[in-house]
């Protein structure tokens, strides 16, 4: 997590390259979030909209905040149901070239966000499953 005083293993991250695009998204937008919902092609995608469009509640998971730099902080959620599946990964929000099929922010810009996944290591997960996270 980006609050600088967790030692926890980050299960979330941001590339430079999204990083910068939504320091973009920020300044036209005001304040960001992600959620990453659970269906099927596109509706599997992080969806971005501005901070508290998409409203969260008890079925959702807060997986962590993302450093996008110049004091920018972006939350992500994912529903309860679908981390289930997840929580096992280290997930990185990437951008490609490409228009989503959603109402995500970055539509109009001609890319696209994504996620890029990766297994935790055993070391992450007993980190996290020890402190309550998992």
């Amino acid at each position: 997590m980006s609050d600088g005083t967790s030692t926890l293993p980050e299960r979330v991250a941001v590339t430079p390259d999204a990083a910068a695009l939504l320091r973009q998204l920020r300044a036209q937008h005001g304040e960001l979030m992600f959620h990453q919902s659970g269906g099927c092609c596109d509706g599997s995608s992080p969806m971005c909209y501005p901070a508290g469009e998409f409203l969260t509640g008890d079925v959702d998971e807060h997986l962590g905040d993302l450093d996008i730099g110049d004091g920018g902080v972006v939350p992500v959620w994912m529903t309860r149901a679908q981390y289930e599946y997840w929580k096992h990964t280290h997930l990185t929000i990437d951008v490609v070239p490409g228009r989503g099929a959603g109402f995500s922010l970055e539509a109009p810009e001609g890319v696209r966000f994504l996620i890029r996944s990766r297994l935790l290591t055993d070391d992450e997960y007993a980190e996290l499953h020890t402190a309550g996270v998992l």
